[in-house]
């Protein structure tokens, strides 16, 4: 198998120390730190495309989140943990910590972006500004998991069966399923992914044990994410910094625009779909760009 290619031409690599293991992460930049967050099926590199830009501007911190990419793949508890979005946005506290950030502008994307807005909401001094990209909370797509939506996001109930069935189902063909899963979700933009970061993916992807731990993360997504979601609808807790919602013109399924969702979720929040798929850093960099910067420099 060939060496991996380096997307992050002069950013550091870090293997940090936390509570759960070792955790990879890029760092580059000048300016206020920004966290990065990454999705499902992908690992930081989804941000080489708008990284640059993002860098002349700010710290950059792209880590991979825990059992993804060169992150540690800790054993899972039964509550999923640390596969939470709560247990996970804790370790990106840690690794900010480490790094000497206190206080930082917080994006995620997909997965990523549900342990931003709980980071956001159990960590509120740490988070100056929010920007999610294509999703809605946890608790909203569980809400609406009607038949329409378990068609189109038929990897949310598939993969948040108990174990073992999905990781018996996937050890055999990951790359075959890698494949149909992010074909739906690019709208059949087969240029959406570098060859050099989908290297990256299935190099991660293929991994029994980061297999796994991607079931964990969808299981504890329909599990404890949901009650803790739930808890904060009941106590009226909302995300007090300012928020920034995007989405894909052809991505998130919902019944309502995610800007109507997340009004009902944070008390200052402004929204915009962007032309593409779910996968907009790489559909739409320049756009994507645009919109983010537009937000963490006013």
């Amino acid at each position: 198998m060939p060496d991996l290619a380096d997307l992050f031409p002069g950013f550091s690599s870090n293997w940090i120390d936390t509570s759960i293991g070792k955790m990879f992460a890029r760092v580059g930049g000048e300016g206020p730190p920004l966290l990065a967050l990454h999705g499902y099926p992908e690992t930081h590199v989804m941000w080489h495309r708008v990284a640059p830009a993002l860098a002349e501007r700010f710290t950059l911190v792209l880590p991979d989140l825990p059992g993804y990419g060169w992150s540690a793949v800790p054993d899972a508890a039964p509550d999923h943990s640390p596969y939470t979005k709560r247990a996970m946005a804790g370790v990106m506290v840690e690794i900010m910590e480490a790094l000497g950030h206190v206080r930082f502008k917080l994006a995620g994307h997909d997965r990523g972006g549900r342990v931003a807005y709980r980071l956001a909401l159990d960590h509120p001094g740490r988070v100056e500004k929010l920007a999610t990209l294509d999703i809605i909370p946890t608790w909203d797509m569980w809400d609406q998991m009607d038949a329409r939506l378990a068609m189109r996001a038929w990897h949310w109930p598939f993969l948040a069966q108990p174990y073992p069935l999905p990781e018996l189902l996937l050890k055999n063909s990951a790359n075959e399923y890698f494949d149909l899963l992010t074909k739906a979700w690019k709208r059949g933009k087969e240029e959406a992914f570098d060859d050099r970061a989908l290297a990256h993916y299935r190099a991660s992807f293929t991994d029994p044990l980061r297999i796994h731990a991607g079931c964990e993360d969808y299981r504890a997504g329909q599990s404890t994410d949901v009650a803790i979601d739930a808890a904060d609808r009941k106590a009226g807790n909302k995300i007090t910094c300012p928020m920034l919602a995007l989405w894909g013109v052809n991505g998130l399924p919902s019944q309502n625009t995610p800007l109507e969702v997340w009004q009902q979720w944070a008390t200052d929040v402004r929204g915009e779909a962007i032309a593409g798929g779910h996968f907009l850093p790489e559909e739409n960099p320049q756009a994507t760009t645009k919109a983010l910067l537009d937000f963490f420099c006013a």
